[in-house]
């Protein structure tokens, strides 16, 4: 049972870097890259589903 904990952790620990990445490489302004950034810190899980439906959609700058 432990393991299964584990996993989910390192998932939802490399979801969280991929989606930090992606924030830093857009094309929004810093403020919103902040913020963004705080919200998946602050909230892991919440955080990247926030994100991914809601976050800036703009390319690479």
């Amino acid at each position: 049972m432990m393991y299964n904990n584990s996993l989910w952790g390192i998932l939802v620990l490399i979801a969280d870097i991929w989606a930090i990445v992606n924030i830093l490489q857009s094309g929004a302004d810093t403020t919103k890259k902040v913020i963004w950034t705080v919200v998946v810190l602050l909230l892991p899980v919440l955080g990247l589903i926030l994100w991914f439906f809601m976050g800036p959609r703009e390319g690479k700058s």
